[in-house]
C-alpha cells in the first residue's frame, strides 16, 4: 500500500520485480484531494503562485493565463524530456515510478489522486517508459528522467513492457491501451509535481544499498575463505579485540568472520606455526569492512526517510486555518549525493583489500602454494590473470570513486546556482557495487582453488562457501578461459546466493539498531551450525 510514510527498500524492490502490487491508500487519497482543492482555490482567486500559474526556474516571474495552464504543464514535460545516454533498466524505472508515487501520496503536492492511480497502474502492468539515464543535476529534481516518465503517462514516447518475462519495446499509447489505462491529461501544477523530485537518485541508491548489504556479508565470507587458504591466524577476530574498540560495524564483521571460521581443523593444525602476524589485508579486515557496514546502515536510514518524503516544489499544506503554498528546496539531493559518493569510495576499499588477499593466495612466499595455483608452473598460468582482472577493476573503481558532488555547474541563468550531481553519484555507486561483486567473486575462486590443496578441513562456514563456489566454478584441471564462470559467480552473489546459505534472504540485511556484541554474534552466525 502506497501511503507516503511506510515504504521500505524491500517493498520498492518487490514492486519493481513484480512480486508485489502497489495501490494508493484511502487516507493518502483524501489528503491529495484536499491539497488539490487548495490548488484549485488558488486558481479561482486569481492569485499568482509559482508552479501553478507562472513559468519555471528563471522564468518564474512570467504570469501564465488561465486558459494556458494545461498547455503550460504539457510544454514543461515535453521540453524537459531531453535526456541522453544509455536507457535506464526497466526495473530501475519501475523503482523510480514507485518512489515518485509514494512521494506524491504524502498529499502535499497538489496533484489529483487519479494521476497517481495511472502511475501505479503502469507499474503494476509492468510498463516502464523508455528513459535516457543522463540529464539530472541532482537538484531541481531529477527533471529530465522524470519528464520522460511523465511523457509515458501522457501516452507519448516509447515504453518497455514485460511480456512472458522479456522486456518488449512499444509506443506508450499502445502500452497504456493494452493495460486498460487512460493517458493522463495534466492540469495545473501536475506536470511540475511529477518531474520535480529525487526519485531517480533514490531508485539507483535503493538498488545500491540492497547490493551493499549483500556485499558486506560477502566480503566477510570471502576473507574467511582466504584466511583458511593461507592457513592464517584466527586471533585477530577474537571478540575481546573488538570489544576493546566497540565500533558496531567492526564488531558485526568480526563476529561474522569468526562464525565462518568456527570448528576449523586448519586452525588447530597450525596453532604453533612460525608466522607471528598476517598481513593487514587479513588481520585488519574487520577494521576495513566494518566502516562500510556502518556507512551502509546509515545510508539505508537516510534513504528510507527520503523515499517517504515530499521532494517537489512548491508544497501545498492544508491546515485548519487555511492552505499555504510554500516554495522550498526539498528537491535538492545533497544527502543522497554525499551518501552515494561515500559508497563508491567504500566499494573501492573493499575491492582493494580483497585484491591484496588474492595476491597473497597466489604468491608462494605467502601461501606456501604453487605459484598462481597452477598445476604445472610455467607451462600453465593458473589463476594469474584472475588477479589481473581484479587489479583492473580497482582502477575502474578508483575513477568511479571521484566525488560527483564536487562538480557544481550553475544553471537556469544562475537561479539554480548550486546542484548536487546526486544522480551521477547514485549511478556511479550502483556501478561500483557491481564491480565490487566481481572482485569478491575472483577472491572466492582463488581461495577455493587453494583450499583444494589443504588437507585439513576449514571452518564450518567456509566449507559451505566452498561448496557454493564449486556449484558455479569447476576445479582448475589445466588452463581454461574463466570469464563465464567469474561472471556467473558475481551474478550469484548479487542475486543473494550467499545470503540464502546463511539464514535466508534477510541474512545480508544489517539491522540499524546497535545490537549487543553477543546478540550480534548470534545473529550473524545464523546458519553456520
Amino acid at each position: 500500500m502506497i501511503d507516503g510514510v511506510n515504504l521500505t527498500l524491500e517493498m520498492v524492490k518487490a514492486v519493481s520485480v513484480g512480486s508485489m502490487q502497489a495501490s494508493l491508500c484511502s487516507n493518502s487519497r483524501k489528503k491529495m484531494q484536499a491539497s488539490r482543492k487548495a490548488v484549485e482555490d488558488i486558481l479561482d482567486s486569481g492569485e499568482v503562485v509559482y508552479g501553478i500559474n507562472t513559468g519555471f526556474g528563471a522564468l518564474s516571474s512570467v504570469r501564465i493565463g488561465d486558459d494556458q495552464l494545461e498547455e503550460l504543464q504539457s510544454n514543461l514535460v515535453r521540453s524537459h524530456a531531453c535526456g541522453i545516454g544509455e536507457t535506464m533498466e526497466p526495473e530501475h524505472v519501475l523503482m523510480m515510478m514507485t518512489i515518485r508515487a509514494n512521494s506524491l501520496a504524502k498529499g502535499v503536492s497538489g496533484i489529483r489522486p487519479s494521476v497517481v492511480d495511472v502511475l501505479l497502474g503502469m507499474v503494476n502492468s509492468r510498463i516502464a517508459p523508455s528513459i535516457p539515464r543522463i540529464g539530472s543535476l541532482g537538484a531541481s529534481g531529477d527533471l529530465a528522467p522524470l519528464s520522460h516518465m511523465t511523457m509515458g503517462m501522457m501516452g507519448e514516447g516509447e515504453c518497455f513492457v514485460e511480456v512472458a518475462g522479456k522486456w518488449v519495446s512499444m509506443d506508450s499509447i499502445t502500452a497504456l491501451q493494452e493495460a486498460g489505462l487512460e493517458p493522463v491529461k495534466l492540469q495545473a501544477k501536475e506536470g511540475l509535481s511529477l518531474i520535480n523530485g529525487t526519485s531517480q537518485m533514490c531508485a539507483y541508491l535503493t538498488q545500491t544499498v540492497l547490493n551493499m548489504e549483500i556485499l558486506c556479508l560477502t566480503a566477510d565470507a570471502s576473507i574467511s575463505c582466504s584466511v583458511e587458504a593461507i592457513r592464517g591466524s584466527h586471533k585477530p577476530f577474537d571478540k575481546r579485540v573488538h570489544d576493546s574498540r566497540p565500533q558496531v560495524g567492526q564488531s558485526i564483521s568480526a563476529a561474522r568472520i569468526s562464525g565462518f571460521l568456527s570448528q576449523s581443523n586448519i586452525e588447530i593444525s597450525h596453532m604453533n606455526c612460525e608466522r607471528v602476524q598476517d598481513a593487514y589485508s587479513f588481520r585488519c579486515a574487520p577494521q576495513v569492512h566494518g566502516p562500510v557496514v556502518d556507512l551502509t546502515r546509515e545510508t539505508r536510514r537516510i534513504l528510507e526517510i527520503e523515499i517517504n518524503s515530499a521532494t517537489d516544489n512548491p508544497l501545498v499544506f492544508v491546515e485548519e486555518e487555511g492552505a499555504s503554498i510554500i516554495s522550498g528546496g526539498n528537491f535538492h539531493g545533497q544527502n543522497l549525493a554525499l551518501a552515494s559518493d561515500s559508497i563508491a569510495l567504500a566499494c573501492h576499499e573493499l575491492a582493494s583489500i580483497s585484491e591484496r588477499r588474492i595476491n597473497q593466495i597466489l604468491d608462494p612466499n605467502w601461501s606456501g602454494q604453487k605459484a598462481f595455483l597452477a598445476g604445472n608452473e610455467g607451462l600453465e598460468s593458473g589463476m594469474m590473470i584472475v588477479q589481473y582482472v581484479a587489479a583492473a577493476i580497482i582502477s575502474e573503481l578508483q575513477i568511479l570513486s571521484n566525488p560527483a558532488t564536487i562538480s557544481n555547474v550553475p544553471v537556469s541563468m544562475g537561479k539554480e546556482d548550486h546542484v548536487s550531481m546526486g544522480a551521477t553519484g547514485a549511478h556511479r555507486s550502483l556501478k561500483s557495487s557491481i564491480l565490487l561483486s566481481q572482485v569478491l567473486a575472483n577472491e572466492f575462486i582463488c581461495s577455493t582453488e587453494a583450499l583444494e590443496s589443504v588437507q585439513e578441513s576449514p571452518g564450518i562456514g567456509v566449507r559451505k562457501l566452498v561448496d557454493w563456489v564449486r556449484s558455479h566454478v569447476d576445479r582448475l584441471e589445466g588452463d581454461r578461459s574463466m570469464t563465464s564462470e567469474c561472471e556467473q559467480l558475481s551474478a550469484s552473489i548479487l542475486d543473494g546466493g550467499i545470503t540464502e546459505i546463511f539464514g535466508g534472504g534477510n541474512a545480508g540485511k544489517i539491522a540499524y539498531e546497535s545490537p549487543s556484541r553477543d546478540r550480534s554474534s548470534a545473529i550473524h552466525n545464523k546458519g553456520l551450525r
